[in-house]
This record gives structure tokens, sequence and C-alpha cells, in this order.
């Protein structure tokens, strides 16, 4: 059986969610969020965020928060801004579009937005009442390419979203492995004051499912609890996901697991490094995008599994390795070793 490196949910759970679930187990509680161990959850997040007026809400995944969030927060006229890496783009299967929102695409650098292109979007598309009105801009921290946002870069496009009249949204399934990554300066405090919205991924870092979403206005919650009722997305239980992110909040799991699978990845990015490998984008978090030659390809893939993303030219193919919180020593070692046998 191939060993995995195509993505950082293949695995479960972290056994202390799991043990948490079965302890939890028997004991009632309220429905819809109600529960005790939801309930505690968000007074941890709510004690780290230090926002009094945010809110957060727990949903199953990513591209459900998405969905809500940003066709909560757009009149029918209006639209989202995103960078043509970003999530929403293609691989949400056309969920904002669905929703009849269209997307202003960026060209993006090292898979983040410019400030300057948010200017010649809205510039563009600037004349009442005939085209769609920008609204949002929606980036994700880490991005598509692993890359990170610095705290100067988040703040310049907070600035420049408030000045033009739009909202920022921040694609969090891997903020973890932001947060905890080489060089990194932002920390939660600065999430409420320089977002308009975000979320933190519970998927991607070791819970069996369940994203935490913030909004940081209060304008900007109303009615948002009866619409993530209306679009099928409150569970009456809860406490599934409640449990899970008290777990991940307790005794410092979330940090820990998404520097393991940032330390992991460093351990291949070096090997890499030392062989004179070339990269896609500069990633300081989990996800590595290596650009080799078509025959090391092969050769990789004959014992592990990850994804081809992008042809350079006909020799050569940049393939995404990514680590999980459960990706052991044993199975890096084993990649090392083939990269080894590769040159």
């Amino acid at each position: 059986m191939k060993i995995a490196f195509k993505n950082d949910y293949s695995e479960g759970a972290h056994p202390s969610i799991l043990e948490r679930l079965v302890q939890t187990n028997p004991i009632q509680q309220a429905g819809y969020g109600f529960d005790e161990y939801t309930l505690a959850a968000k007074a941890r997040i709510a004690a780290l965020l230090d926002n009094p007026e945010s809110q957060i809400y727990f949903v199953c995944g990513g591209t459900q928060t998405n969905l809500l969030v940003i066709s909560h927060l757009l009149r029918p006229y209006e639209s989202v801004i995103a960078c043509d890496s970003g999530h929403i783009v293609d691989t949400e299967a056309g969920a904002i579009e669905a929703t009849g929102h269209k997307i202003h695409l960026v060209p993006s650098i090292n898979g983040k937005i410019q400030c300057e292109d948010i200017r010649k979007v809205v510039a563009h598309f600037g004349e009442p009442p005939h085209q769609v009105k920008p609204r949002l801009v929606y980036i994700s921290n880490a991005t598509e390419l692993g890359s990170i946002y610095t705290l100067s870069e988040l703040k310049a496009i907070y600035n420049t979203c408030h000045e033009l009249g739009l909202l920022l949204f921040v694609d969090g399934a891997r903020l973890a492995h932001a947060l905890n990554a080489v060089g990194n300066d932002i920390h939660w405090v600065d999430l409420t004051r320089y977002t308009d919205a975000f979320y933190i991924g519970g998927t991607k870092n070791g819970a069996l499912l369940g994203e935490a979403i913030v909004l940081n206005k209060k304008e900007l919650q109303i009615g948002f609890d009866y619409y993530i009722k209306q679009k099928g997305a409150l569970l009456a239980k809860g406490r599934l996901l409640g449990i899970q992110f008290l777990e991940l909040f307790e005794n410092d799991l979330l940090n820990q697991l998404a520097r393991h699978a940032n330390e992991q990845a460093d351990r291949i990015r070096q090997k890499l490094i030392e062989k004179g490998v070339k990269f896609l984008s500069d990633s300081p978090t989990n996800q590595l995008f290596p650009i080799l030659t078509n025959a090391q390809v092969s050769h990789l893939d004959e014992r592990f599994e990850f994804y081809h993303w992008a042809v350079i030219d006909p020799d050569h193919t940049a393939i995404r390795l990514i680590c999980s919180w459960a990706t052991t020593t044993e199975e890096v070692d084993q990649l090392l070793n083939t990269i080894d046998e590769c040159f």
C-alpha cells in the first residue's frame, strides 16, 4: 500500500478527540449547539480572540463554510474578488457561482492577493447599476500554495478593503498551520482586528470534521444563525463539533498538531533544497510544491500518493506533497530515502 502525502485529512481524528467523544457519549445535552461542550469551546476561542463583538459558529466543512459566509454577506447583485489560485475558484464545484455571485479573478503572487489588483477590479466594475458590485475580498491563510500572509500584508489588504467599501473574509482551512509557521507574525487578536470574517479549520488539523466561523462585527451577524439553519448546516447534535473544538483548544492541541505537520514537511523541504530542487511557491507550512523531472515523479509515484499539481514544461512537473497531524517520522524517512534514489 502506498504512503499518502496527498492531503492532510487522510487519517480520521486525533485519539484524544475520539476519546473525548466516547467519554461524553452517554451524557445528555441540549441540542443545536447549546450543549455545555460547545459553549465551553466558544468561550475558549473567544478568550483568545479578545473581541467582545466577535461571534463563533460551528459547521461541518470548508466548502460549506465558504458558501454560508459569502452568500450571507453579499446582496444578490454583489460579487467576490479572489486570486486565481483561491479555493472557491475551481475546487468547490462552482458553489459560490451557484448562489448567483460572480467571482472576479486577479493574479496571485506566491498564492497571495495584491492590493493594487483589488483596486483595479473596483475601478473596472464601478458604474452602477449596470455591473455587479464588488463587495467582498476572499483570501486564504495558509494559501492554496502553502504560503502565508504577514501582518503588514493583512493590514494593508484590510485597510484597502475598507477604503473601498469591501469586506475581508479569510478562509482558514489551514489557519493553524499558518499561525504556527516559521516567520508568522499574525496572532489571534489580529484576525479580529483586520478581518471582517474568518474561520478556523478543524477538518485539516486533527478533527473528524468541523470549522469554526468567526464574524467580527455585529451587523454581519444579523440573521446568520437563521441562515445556517435554513441552509441545512445546523446540527441537532451540535455537541459533536463543540467537543472536538474544545479538545483542540485545550492543552494547546490545535497548535501542537499544526506544528507537527509543518515540521515533518520542513524535513522534506530541507532534503529537496539539499538536492537543488526548485519550488513552485515559497511555503513555510505543511504543503510543498517541488518541481521535479518527470522521471523523478514517476519513481516517487511507485511508492507514494500525491497530487501532480502543474505541468511546468515537457520534462518537469510540480507536485504537491503535504504532511498531516498524523504523518509519522518513519513515513517521512521512507520518502526522504526515495528522494535520495531519484538523484
